[in-house]
């Protein structure tokens, strides 16, 4: 086993060892993520070797690079005596290649006449090789965290490392800004955000040509992210508009077209996911979604809210035609608990998803009254993640399921229906000033 350094981004950093964890396991690497601090953008880990740091890191949003640790100290005089100590035998494996330095530092930064100084530094490393500034064989690179106390500008790092840079991730790939939703042909009011879409497809192991299923597609954000990790994508949703879009160039079908990911697209369905239409044998390998919870309006599925008035109109005939059976016809819809609609989210991946598939979707919590037991539960599904993003008042949670064999004796329950929580979207636009009853 060798150090490995991972240098994490800034965002969403209680997401960072779900993703990290489920990229390792999705290729089959056992890694230790158990002494990561959200705080500290720096983590050593332990890997085999490069081929497994870089299958962590190529397609992670989270993290910004990996580095094959060289050493690391307090200054550098105390980085130099690590490195000559931990890997003077690495020396001469890249005695000829070409190469070139790089420095990053957290929190702070030196001048170019510092770095200079600092690359001659390290002549020690004996290289032969010529420096490249543009597709070196090598890039080494040295990573410093700072510490800013008040207003004062840091100047000196607390902690320095030296390493081999092995694979930047798809983040400084630019992978964001490909998917921007500011560029995209299609988007809506409920189009979900581009880095969050990519992360929960991530942490749901989406992989390339295994099927990803979203129930309440949208616009289709979590379809168009699947597509990008190589997932064959379908999708359906009670809104035919929104799934129609709002012309042959600007629907859900454009924007595969757009990111050139046409290939991975089956289709989506006009389809109330409480009565699913999708054939039993049809392999779903992974669930992603943002179910509705009805903040822009009340969540609904088909049916009559009054059974009676609606029995009355099945004998309703338009051109001798009965009009329930007609093409033309609309269903009518009712208004639906979201406690009910989890309910069905979970028996539906339980019976469909393989052992080991993935079931990931977000569901909202006020702030001020959530409690764990909450979050809904099903015998067959293990709950591997609780990530929560906050807000001001409430929290959206992506919670992540895997599916269990036999063996496994799970739990049944959903607190949001037997504590009978108040509505979301009721207390939503209450501000949650009234407590759930």
């Amino acid at each position: 086993m060798k150090d490995y350094l991972i240098y994490f981004a800034q965002a969403y950093p209680n997401f960072r060892r779900a993703e990290i964890e489920s990229l390792a396991q999705l290729h089959g690497i056992s890694i230790d993520m158990s002494h990561h601090d959200e705080q500290n953008p720096f983590l050593i880990v332990q890997l085999e070797n490069d081929l497994q740091a870089q299958q962590i890191m190529e397609r992670s949003v989270l993290g910004r690079g990996i580095y094959e640790l060289w050493g690391q100290g307090k200054d550098l005089d105390e980085l130099h005596a690590s490195v000559k100590e931990s890997s003077h035998d690495k020396f001469e494996l890249y005695k000829q290649a070409s190469f070139k330095f790089d420095f990053i530092g957290y929190m702070g930064s030196r001048s170019n006449k510092t770095k200079f100084a600092m690359i001659e530094s390290f002549s020690f490393l004996a290289f032969e090789g010529p420096i490249r500034m543009k597709n070196p064989d090598e890039i080494f690179t040295v990573l410093e965290e700072y510490k800013v106390t008040g207003n004062d500008k840091a100047t000196t790092p607390e902690r320095m490392w030296f390493g081999r840079q092995i694979q930047l991730s798809a983040r400084v790939g630019n992978i964001l800004d490909k998917y921007d939703l500011r560029r995209r042909k299609y988007i809506g009011t409920t189009s979900f955000d581009a880095e969050l879409s990519l992360v929960s497809c991530n942490i749901a192991q989406v992989d390339q040509g295994k099927f990803t299923y979203d129930p309440f597609a949208g616009t289709g954000s979590f379809l168009v992210a699947a597509a990008n990790y190589g997932g064959i994508s379908i999708g359906s949703d009670i809104d035919i508009r929104t799934l129609r879009g709002k012309s042959d160039q600007c629907n859900i079908k454009a924007n595969f077209n757009q990111y050139g990911t046409s290939l991975q697209f089956v289709d989506v369905l006009t389809m109330d996911f409480t009565n699913n239409a999708l054939r039993q044998s049809l392999c779903i390998d992974t669930i992603v979604c943002d179910p509705p919870y009805g903040v822009r309006e009340g969540l609904k599925v088909c049916g009559a809210k009054d059974p009676e008035k609606a029995a009355g109109r099945e004998n309703v005939v338009i051109d001798g035609e009965k009009a329930h059976l007609r093409r033309d016809f609309i269903q009518p819809k009712k208004p639906y608990q979201l406690s009910n609609l989890l309910d069905d989210l979970l028996r539906f991946s339980a019976s469909r998803l393989p052992v080991g598939g993935r079931l990931a979707f977000w569901m909202p919590t006020a702030n001020d009254d959530f409690e764990i037991n909450q979050i809904p539960q099903h015998a067959q599904l293990e709950l591997i993640y609780n990530l929560e993003q906050e807000f001001n008042k409430w929290s959206r949670r992506l919670l992540v399921y895997v599916k269990r064999d036999e063996s496994y004796v799970g739990q049944t329950s959903n607190g949001l229906k037997s504590q009978g929580i108040k509505d979301f979207r009721e207390r939503y636009f209450n501000g949650f000033s009234e407590k759930s009853r």
